[in-house]
């Protein structure tokens, strides 16, 4: 039975939902706000996290659609089909991750449950843009996905080998107008590849010379941003052996669980990534990893990694295996 196919008849009650607005002031003073969809019904609840990150845009999340009754899962995304501001994207992912949370509790079932799997602990990196030695003073075990910079040179990369910590590289060449943006540079991924010659290579762009850069590296090349679908996966310029995972991308459970299939299927390896949720999103990207990708140098550290510089008493790595019924 595909994965799909073990939660498409999962049958669900809903008798309403409301709107949770969250809001965090993050230290490099960018205002981050989500919104988490609350379905309630037969006295259980199911949340899932609107992870857009144009804050303005949270203000238009609707609340007024009509989703009470009881349907299967398949029947529920159906019903979302028809709602266009639900066509796609983080806010779709909200109102699916919200119903397969509520199908599992009223079900009385966990994530691993209904796929007849093992829910494992689940292995995390830290994402930063601050020097890994600072966590390293306090928590010399954690490990690091770290984004590259432009002005990044050989002595900083031996530095970083040295460590023995970086387990993924983030190249960062398909993000457009945004604060994280990373013009393609060969002569970066050649050195990239040649000192940090164990790490994850993410979102490399393959074109003007940057893949022949990589010649050697293709074992590790992985992608993350060019990916919403099974579709865009099979469209890649070339199948890539690591994929990073954020779910939210997919938009529906379908299309999530249809890829990650599709990877298990062709030995691609996975591991979990995460969109700056301040809410159950969070939760829900680390139970996914439990299930399908425990051990991949997973970036969904808890959330309170993203609120301040190093300190002590952080949760390490790794988490404990999830427990109860739900998404988290």
């Amino acid at each position: 039975m595909s994965l799909w196919n073990s939660v498409s008849g999962l049958e669900l009650r809903v008798d309403g939902y409301s709107l949770q607005r969250r809001e965090l002031q993050t230290p490099s003073a960018w205002a981050r706000v989500t919104t988490t969809v609350v379905l309630e019904g037969g006295g259980a609840v199911g949340e899932g996290e609107d992870v857009t990150y144009d804050a303005a845009a949270h203000d238009g999340v609707p609340d007024d659609l009509m989703l009470a009754g009881t349907w299967t899962l398949e029947d529920f995304s159906q019903r979302l089909d028809s709602s266009e501001p639900l066509a796609e994207g983080y806010r779709r992912w909200a109102f699916e991750s919200a119903a397969l949370d509520l199908a599992l509790r009223q079900n009385e079932l966990g994530l691993g449950a209904v796929f007849e799997r093992a829910e494992r602990p689940v292995r995390f990196v830290v994402s930063t843009r601050s020097a890994p030695e600072s966590w390293l003073k306090l928590a010399p075990e954690l490990e690091f996905k770290l984004d590259a910079e432009n002005d990044w040179d050989r002595e900083l990369l031996r530095g970083l080998r040295e460590l023995d910590r970086v387990r993924v590289i983030d190249l960062k060449a398909y993000y457009r107008g945004t604060s994280v943006d990373l013009l393609p540079d060969p002569e970066l991924y050649r050195a990239v590849a040649e000192e940090l010659p164990d790490a994850v290579i993410e979102d490399a762009w393959l074109e003007d010379g940057c893949r022949e850069a990589l010649v050697g590296a293709e074992d590790r090349l992985s992608f993350d941003a060019p990916v919403h679908s099974l579709a865009d996966l099979d469209g890649l310029p070339l199948e890539p052996r690591w994929l990073n995972v954020k779910p939210s991308r997919f938009g529906t459970v379908r299309e999530l669980l249809e890829t990650i299939e599709a990877c298990e299927e062709r030995g691609i390896r996975m591991y979990g990534g995460g969109q700056y949720e301040l809410g159950p999103g969070r939760l829900h990207i680390q139970r996914l990893a439990s299930v399908f990708y425990p051990d991949g140098p997973n970036d969904v550290a808890p959330g309170v990694y993203n609120e301040g510089e190093p300190r002590e008493g952080l949760p390490q790595s790794p988490l404990p295996a999830p427990d109860g019924p739900g998404l988290s």
